[in-house]
C-alpha cells in the first residue's frame, strides 16, 4: 500500500507499492480450481478445435489436410453474405440494446407507480427459452394468418411477409432478438444508475438542473461502465446468433439471412466436420479481432474520463 511521506524540504513523496501491485492476500494454490475448470472448459476444447480445423476428421478418425479447409470454407458461396449480416445483426442489436437500455433503465428508477413489477415484466423475456421465442415470433409473423399482420389489417395497412421476404427477414429476426435481449442491458444500466450517489442528483437539483442535463451530465458519463458491459455483451452475442435465427429463417429465405454460424451448421449437417471446425475458429478469430480492441478502446476512454 502507499505511503505518503514528507521530505526535510517540505515536498511529499510517495513510497511503497501501489495497491494494484499489492501481493495477492490468497495463496497460489486457491486459484488451482478455477484454472482447472478453466483449463478443461475453455483451453483443451480451443486447442483441439485448433488442431481438427486442419483435418477432415469423422468420430473415428481423421487425416490432416493442412489449410485445405480454411480454403474451401472461404471458397464457399454463401460465407461473403454472411459475413455482411452477421456485421449488420450485431452492430444493429447491440446499438438498439444500448439505447432502449438506457431509456428503460431511467424510466425504472425514477419515481413511478409499479415500478418493481415493470421490471419484472421488462426482464422475463431473457428468461424464456430462444428456441421458443423464435417458434412463438415465426406463427405470430406469419404473412398470411400471423397475429401481426393481421392487426396492422385491421387498420389498413398491409403487412410484409416479415420473414419470408429477403428484405426484411434479417431485420425481423433482428427485432426479436432486441425485444428478448433488452431487459439484461437495461438490468445492467439499472445496476449503474443505482451506485450513482444520490447527492449528485440532490446537487443538480440545487443547481436548478434539468432532468435533461441530469441526464447528459450526471447517468451518460457516471453510468459509463455499464454502457462499456452491454455494448461487449450484445455484440459478443450478435457475432455469435445462431439458434434465434435458424429457429425462426434457417438462413432464409435462400441465403438472405445467413450468418457466419448457420453457414458453419450447414457445413456441418452436410458432413463436412472439418470444414465446419474451420468454420467455428474463423469465428472466433473475428469475435476476438472486433471485440477485443473494441474493448480496450472503451475501456481507455472510461480511464481517462
Amino acid at each position: 500500500m502507499s505511503l505518503l511521506v514528507e521530505a526535510r524540504d517540505g515536498t511529499a513523496r510517495v513510497t511503497g507499492s501501489s495497491p494494484a501491485r499489492a501481493r495477492s492476500p490468497y495463496p497460489t494454490w486457491f486459484y488451482l480450481p478455477a484454472a482447472i475448470v478453466y483449463g478443461v472448459l475453455f483451453l483443451v476444447p480451443t486447442i483441439a478445435s485448433f488442431y481438427f480445423s486442419l483435418t477432415r476428421w469423422t468420430l473415428f478418425e481423421s487425416h490432416f489436410v493442412g489449410l485445405d479447409n480454411f480454403v474451401t470454407f472461404f471458397g464457399e458461396p454463401a460465407l461473403v453474405k454472411g459475413f455482411v449480416n452477421t456485421l449488420i445483426y450485431g452492430v444493429v442489436t447491440s446499438g438498439a440494446k444500448v439505447v432502449l437500455g438506457l431509456l428503460l433503465a431511467v424510466l425504472l428508477t425514477s419515481r413511478i407507480v409499479a415500478r418493481g413489477y415493470l421490471r419484472s415484466v421488462v426482464f422475463f423475456p431473457v428468461l424464456v427459452s430462444t428456441i421458443g421465442v423464435g417458434l412463438t415470433f415465426t406463427v405470430l409473423m406469419d404473412p398470411e394468418q400471423g397475429l401481426v399482420n393481421q392487426t396492422l389489417a385491421r387498420v389498413g395497412v398491409e403487412g410484409p411477409g416479415w420473414l419470408t421476404d429477403p428484405s426484411y427477414a434479417l431485420l425481423s429476426v433482428a427485432l426479436v432478438d432486441i425485444w428478448k435481449g433488452v431487459g439484461l442491458a437495461t438490468l445492467i444500466y439499472i445496476a449503474g444508475i443505482v451506485s450513482i450517489p444520490q447527492e449528485y442528483f440532490e446537487a443538480a437539483r440545487v443547481d436548478g438542473a434539468s432532468g435533461w442535463a441530469s441526464f447528459r451530465h450526471l447517468i451518460l458519463p457516471l453510468a459509463r461502465p455499464a454502457t462499456v458491459t452491454v455494448i461487449i455483451l450484445s455484440l459478443i452475442g450478435g457475432l455469435r446468433s445462431f439458434d434465434l435465427i435458424w429457429a425462426m429463417t434457417r438462413g432464409g429465405p435462400g441465403f438472405t439471412s445467413d450468418v457466419i454460424a448457420s453457414v458453419i451448421y450447414k457445413q456441418y449437417q452436410a458432413g463436412f466436420y472439418g470444414l465446419s471446425t474451420a468454420g467455428n475458429v474463423v469465428l472466433f478469430v473475428v469475435v476476438t479481432a472486433i471485440v477485443l480492441p473494441l474493448s480496450r478502446f472503451l475501456n481507455r476512454k472510461e480511464v481517462e474520463l
